[in-house]
This record gives C-alpha cells, sequence and structure tokens, in this order.
C-alpha cells in the first residue's frame, strides 16, 4: 500500500532531528522557509520571504516571531536562535512534532498540553497567515514578536540609525514601514500591540558560515502583539507587505490547503511520485505577472538551462500545456542577438551573458512540446518556431565569437566569458572545468535541433530549409561517428580539441556522454550505446545521482566541500548531480526497454535518490562523490525534483 506524501517528523526536543528543513510557497515566488525547528541557518531563511518584483525581487521581510506562551503555572519561549559562544536558545525543546500535511504545522508539548502553530502563504500575494491553537484545559496568554530584517535575501542587515520607527495603529491592525525604500507592513492580529522597538543583534547562521560567507545578522522589532485565548480555540495573526489578503485568515488557510491537497495523485501512485508532485508546485510561479520557473530555493532565482531541462517534468508530464507555454513566452523574451540569456536577475532584468546550451535546450522542449499537443499548435508555429530560427541563424553564422559550426559540421565552441555548458562554473573569475573546443552533448543538442527545425520547417511549407537542414544533420552525425569514440578508452571523448590534430581530445569519462546518448540516441551505435551505459554503471552512478567525473581521474575530488572556493572546484570534478538521473533513465530505458529486473532496479535507484533530502520532500542539487554523499549545493532544486519525477511517473509509470 502506498504512503501518504504528507511528512511528518517526530522531534520531541531533540535538535538534530530539527535539522532538516521545510519550504512552503505562494504559486507567485514568496516563500517561508527554515529548519524544522524555526533555527535559520541561511541568510534566505524567513517566514516571509516577499517577492516584490514577482516571481523575483525577493526580500526577507519577516524572519523570525518571537513566541512566548504564559500559562498558569510558567512562560515558554518558543523560538530558537543561534547567538555567538553559547547554546542555541531552547526553543525547540518543546518542539514534539512537525507535520506538513499539507501546511507546515508545529505542535509544541508545554507541560501537559499542545500548542500548535500553523503557516500558510496566501496564494499570489505577499501575505503570511499564522494559525495558533491552544489544546490546554485553561486559557492562556500569547505574545508574538515580530523580528523584521527588511532587506533583500542575499545580504545581511546591520544594526543602523535610519530604521523609521514610526507605527499606524488601527482596530485590530498595525501598519509598518521601517524602511522608505520597501513597502509597509500591515499586521493584522487578535489582540493589543505593545510598541518597543529595538535592535535584536548578532543572529548566526551556521550554514552561511559553513559556506565561508558573512554570517551574522541584527534584526529588528517594532513591538509585540499580546493576546488570550481558550482551549481548542483558533487565533490568527496576518502579516501582508503592503495589503492585506483580499480574504479572512481563515479563507487563506483553506485556499492554500486545498491547492496543496489538489496536488497529491493519489494513492494508485508510489509514495515517491506522489510526494515529488507536491514538490514539483513549489517551484512553479505560475500566479506571477510574469510566470516562471524558480531553479532552486533558497539561493537560485531564473535559470534559462535549469528551467527549460526542469519544464518537461514540471509542466508536460501532468499537461499543464498554457502554463507550460506561459512560461515559455518569458524564456523567448531573454533572447538577445540570437541566443537565451543565462537568466534573469533578482530585478527581473536579462542577464548580459548568453547560454549555448541552454539556448539549444529550447529545441528539446519544442519538441516535447508538439509531441503533447501538435505541430499545428499556434504557440509553437507563431512565436516558438521564429525564435528557434533565430537561434539557429545565430550558430549558423559562422564565424562567431561564441559558437559556432565548422566546416564539417561539428560545433565549436571558445569563448571564455560564455557559459556554453553546463559545467562553466567560476572561481575568482576563471572557468574551473575548461572544456573549451567541441563538447560531447553540445553536439548531441544542436544535431537534435537541426532535426527539430527541419521537421518543423516542413510542417510550416519551407520545405527548401527543411532540406537543408536535413543535409547539415547529415554531415554532422558523419563527422560525430568518425570523431567522438575514443578507442583507449572504450568510451567516447567528452571534448575534442577544434583542431584536428587531437592533441588536446579530452577523454576524461564524464556523464555528458550518458545526456548526449539520451538526447540524440542515432549518434551512437548499438554496442556503443550499451557501452556508455555500462561504464557509467561502474563508474559515475551513485544513489543519489552521476558523478561529474570518474573516480581514477588524477583531478577527481570525492566530496562536496561547502566552502565558498572549494565548490566551486569541485561542483564538476566528481560531485554527483541529482538531474542527472533523468538522462541515465532516458538512455537505459530505450537501449534495454524490455528488461524488467534493470526497470526494477533503476526505480529503486531513483526513489532512493528522491528521499532524505535537506528540505523535506525535496532533491538537493548535488552530493558528495563517495559514501555516504552528503548532499549540498542548493537543498532544493528544479530540475533535480522534475527529472526524477518525471522518469518515475512517465517513463516507469509509477
Amino acid at each position: 500500500m502506498s504512503v501518504a506524501p504528507w511528512p511528518q517528523v517526530d522531534i520531541n526536543g531533540e535538535l538534530e532531528r530539527a535539522e532538516r528543513e521545510f519550504l512552503h510557497t505562494n504559486g507567485a515566488g514568496a516563500y517561508s522557509m527554515s529548519t524544522l525547528a524555526l533555527l535559520h541557518t541561511r541568510r534566505q531563511h524567513g517566514l516571509l520571504v516577499a517577492a516584490l518584483n514577482p516571481p523575483l525581487g525577493r526580500h526577507v521581510v519577516l524572519s523570525h516571531t518571537d513566541t512566548i506562551v504564559t500559562t498558569i503555572k510558567r512562560s515558554y519561549r518558543l523560538s530558537s536562535y543561534r547567538f555567538p559562544n553559547i547554546a542555541p536558545t531552547p526553543g525547540y525543546r518543546f518542539l514534539r512534532t512537525f507535520s506538513q500535511d499539507p501546511l507546515p504545522r508545529f505542535s509544541y508539548r508545554l507541560g501537559k498540553s499542545d500548542f500548535e502553530i500553523t503557516l500558510a502563504l496566501t496564494r499570489g500575494h505577499n501575505a503570511l497567515v499564522m494559525a495558533y491553537r491552544w489544546l490546554g484545559k485553561n486559557p492562556v496568554k500569547v505574545s508574538v514578536r515580530p523580528l523584521l530584517a527588511m532587506r533583500p535575501s542575499n545580504v545581511l542587515a546591520r544594526e543602523h540609525g535610519a530604521m523609521l520607527q514610526r507605527v499606524s495603529l488601527r482596530q485590530g491592525e498595525v501598519e509598518i514601514q521601517p524602511v522608505s525604500s520597501l513597502p509597509p507592513l500591515i499586521i493584522k492580529h487578535p489582540g493589543v500591540f505593545m510598541g518597543s522597538p529595538d535592535w535584536w543583534r548578532r543572529f548566526e547562521y551556521s550554514e552561511d558560515q559553513r559556506g565561508g560567507v558573512d554570517f551574522e545578522e541584527d534584526l529588528w522589532t517594532p513591538g509585540a502583539v499580546e493576546f488570550e485565548f481558550a482551549p481548542g480555540q483558533h487565533q490568527f495573526i496576518t502579516f501582508g507587505l503592503e495589503r492585506l489578503p483580499p480574504m479572512s485568515a481563515e479563507q487563506c488557510l483553506e485556499d492554500a490547503k486545498q491547492h496543496l491537497l489538489a496536488l497529491d495523485p493519489g494513492d494508485n501512485h508510489v509514495q515517491s511520485v506522489r510526494s515529488l508532485s507536491i514538490a514539483a508546485d513549489h517551484f512553479r510561479a505560475d500566479l506571477a505577472p510574469r510566470p516562471a520557473v524558480i531553479a532552486g530555493y533558497p539561493t537560485l532565482a531564473e535559470v534559462t538551462r535549469d528551467t527549460l531541462v526542469a519544464l518537461p517534468g514540471l509542466y508536460l508530464s501532468s499537461d499543464r500545456i498554457d502554463a507550460a507555454q506561459a512560461v515559455l513566452r518569458g524564456v523567448i523574451a531573454l533572447c538577445q542577438d540570437g541566443l537565451l540569456s543565462q537568466g534573469r536577475r533578482e530585478d527581473g532584468s536579462a542577464m548580459p551573458e548568453v547560454t549555448v546550451d541552454g539556448s539549444l535546450w529550447l529545441f528539446d522542449v519544442a519538441r516535447r512540446l508538439a509531441q503533447k499537443t501538435s505541430l499545428s499548435n499556434p504557440f509553437i508555429k507563431n512565436e516558438l518556431y521564429p525564435c528557434l530560427r533565430g537561434i539557429y541563424a545565430r550558430i549558423a553564422s559562422a564565424p562567431d565569437h561564441v559558437v559556432w559550426p565548422r566546416a564539417d559540421g561539428l560545433l565549436v565552441n571558445t569563448s571564455l566569458h560564455t557559459a556554453l555548458t553546463w559545467m562553466d562554473s567560476r572561481a575568482h573569475g576563471e572557468i574551473q572545468v575548461p572544456r573549451r573546443g567541441i563538447a560531447i552533448e553540445l553536439q548531441a543538442l544542436w544535431n537534435a535541433a537541426l532535426h527539430t527545425l527541419a521537421v518543423l520547417a516542413a510542417e510550416y511549407g519551407d520545405r527548401e530549409f527543411a532540406l537543408k537542414l536535413q543535409a547539415e544533420r547529415a554531415a554532422h552525425t558523419q563527422a560525430f561517428k568518425s570523431r567522438f569514440w575514443c578507442k583507449r578508452t572504450n568510451y567516447p571523448y567528452d571534448c575534442l580539441d577544434q583542431g584536428d590534430a587531437g592533441h588536446l581530445d579530452d577523454a576524461a569519462i564524464r556523464p555528458n556522454a550518458v545526456v548526449a546518448l539520451a538526447v540524440e540516441p542515432e549518434l551512437f551505435d548499438s554496442w556503443q550505446a550499451i557501452r556508455i551505459l555500462d561504464v557509467a554503471k561502474e563508474k559515475l552512478v551513485t544513489p543519489r545521482g552521476l558523478r561529474t567525473l570518474e573516480p581514477e581521474h588524477s583531478a577527481y575530488v570525492g566530496h562536496y566541500d561547502p566552502g565558498l572556493d572549494e565548490r566551486h572546484t569541485s561542483y564538476h570534478r566528481g560531485a554527483v548531480w541529482a538531474f542527472l538521473l533523468g538522462s541515465y533513465a532516458r538512455a537505459l530505458l530505450r537501449v534495454h526497454p524490455d528488461d524488467f529486473e534493470l526497470q526494477v532496479d533503476l526505480r529503486q535507484l531513483l526513489e532512493e535518490a528522491a528521499t532524505d533530502g535537506p528540505v523535506l520532500g525535496h532533491v538537493a542539487q548535488v552530493a558528495g562523490g563517495e559514501p555516504p554523499h552528503l548532499p549540498g549545493g542548493c537543498p532544493a532544486v528544479a530540475w533535480s525534483v522534475a527529472e526524477i519525477w518525471r522518469t518515475l511517473k512517465d517513463d516507469l509509470r509509477l
């Protein structure tokens, strides 16, 4: 029998059990995120992280609420913080369970009675509802003190004298605008607001400290809300940036609850599919004025490559066609002189750098969208096809300063300043895994792009152009087959020297050959495909994804170090990436479509990769190359979730 997808963790006052994180979003870029103890470990953690330019412009508005419950016998401070040189404040010791069924709920044991706090972001609004419930025998008093950061999510606040301390009081409401550059925060409450503006100093964030960046912050409070309520009664506090939501607190909770419940595909699916179907929704910012995919929480924004790799799983697998097309409109708008921008900054502007492989992934998405709808889909014909032609024209107009096809058709990339492949990570301004020349996965993407564009051109009446593309693809296929197989390793080269001498050909065993096989299997003979998968299984596949480099290589780094410099050098020198499991599974099922035992093993691999991430129900960006493959990088990532979910749901039909 399938297990319900709603996680519950028994904390029972043990901090180690409460160190995992939860994530809750509003469908338009805003989020709540912290550890289960509400002990923030990252600067991006907060109860209300608002999207001022939805889905981006994210600011930590409400960081904490310092909550004190006073019963007849004693007072209980429920909040947990970390300050310098002392143990964390002990609010977590009262935390009995954390449940996300479907809303985040914290159950505290106070003496012999329970006190519950439930969080709910208002769908599509920068607003948070906190619901309180007391299950004791006698009335209690509660004090809730908001601790405000009022700053962009990637910076830290420091005490300063410019915080405006004006507070507007109305019946049951408080309006505060401590920072003139940000909208006011309105608090709707059931009690009395007691003004006592002050700074609380030197909160520490342990994950930032481990990452080698600043990790101390000061937070400002305007005062506290105090109220009483009887046993079994619910009380609500609503925090709204600029305005309160247009519905009651109870309606906000119910709306958020029903949305999440509807995401569960039901008990006819395995638990991992049900859990990932809920996780996938966190990355879909469909309610924003400009719908988009958030690449990862809490550190990633809109990344073109990640969006296009994740989109089939996030949208097409569940037939969200209109929403997928709305996201793709935003991607098409990022086209700069024929290539797509790498993504968007927090202010919504396009990044100046272009992405070559991201541009080519758009062809793969177009093919999948056509399979889901039809070649006559007006969006594909009138909006997507012209963009694809523009990308082709930019690349085909050799020579180019970024990428171009040489005489035999192979795609050459030589730029030192452009993100040509997904392995281009920088430290101190330098590419850590330089793959200049002729990268294998770019060839597969280009070959598939030529085919997709030829099919579309023929469908739309441009037969001469279609024939030209077919001829270019045939020449490219022949050149690929003659150059890319390395006889010494019996595995494809990862990257060829742009010349023909071959002195700088890179024969390192990396997962990019698996990606190429998944994207364009026609580039390989059947025996080559089998060999690629066998080598990948032996040297690259782990329970958390695929290594980025074989362990025997001299440059291999078997651990992922969160330090600021070290992580960039290990990202692609052995670190494990979960999203690569999608390509591995796609290739494996094509080569061995009728092998039932293989499918059982693949299911076990994917389900293991989908469990026990840093964030409940999510899959992290990377993990260490050696056991126990500790997770690292961004803790909740769109393409990690989407590729594993798509494979389990669509390919394995679970």
